[in-house]
């Protein structure tokens, strides 16, 4: 249990810190719904009514969808620009050991690399797949949400209800893509930039802090 914890401790972290995130929205979430509700002379939901409802999923997965959305193009990105001085670039004068081609003969190969073919070509990319697959779910989750949040509004008004492909081009759906996408590109801008002058000892993501400010990569 020692070594396994040892071993995964980064992710474990992370985990528990997202679902006490999550908790935390849940709870204040919940609350702050149904005092909208109570203000629109409604009356409040129980919790359960309140995971299903668009005002969560929408919450939820606007952020989720900025966050997979940043990280995809950070990867894509990182293959073809480079920042001279930060731990978040390829070296700009020698090739990285990430761009060389897989080697089935190398010991404990993944069992793709060993396949090759089709298998090996996808999983090549596998990455990216993955994370603009979670993108494109997240951004269909957060329009679900985001229709049905604003069709329960419409009827505690007793206004007409929005289709799907109206709402498409609803100024609300895109400020909540847009607010959270500015952000996450902002947050990777910072960190590209500040890790080029910036150290933290300890960090795999920052630099030695005795490296030079050019010396760029961790």
């Amino acid at each position: 249990m020692k070594n396994f914890l040892r071993n995964n401790g980064l992710s474990i972290c992370f985990l528990l810190l997202f679902f006490g995130a999550l908790i935390g929205q849940i709870f204040f979430g919940f609350e702050e719904h149904n005092k909208e509700l109570i203000d629109e002379g409604s009356t409040a939901i129980t919790l359960s009514s309140y995971l299903i409802s668009g005002h969560f999923i929408q919450s939820t997965f606007e952020n989720w969808e900025s966050e997979f959305l940043q990280m995809a193009l950070f990867v894509v990105l990182t293959i073809f620009f480079m920042q001279r001085g930060s731990s978040e670039s390829k070296d700009l004068d020698k090739e990285e050991e990430f761009d060389r081609e897989p080697s089935p003969t190398r010991k404990d190969a993944p069992w793709p690399v060993k396949k090759g073919g089709w298998i090996l070509k996808i999983y090549k990319h596998s990455l990216t797949i993955v994370l603009l697959l979670l993108f494109i779910l997240s951004f269909c989750a957060h329009f679900y949400g985001s229709l049905k949040d604003e069709n329960e509004q419409l009827a505690l008004k007793g206004m007409p209800l929005e289709s799907a492909s109206d709402y498409l081009g609803d100024t609300r759906f895109w400020f909540e893509s847009f607010q959270n996408w500015q952000s996450e590109f902002l947050s990777v801008f910072a960190i590209v930039i500040l890790s080029v002058y910036l150290r933290q000892i300890g960090s795999s993501q920052s630099k030695p802090v005795d490296a030079p400010h050019m010396e760029t990569g961790e």
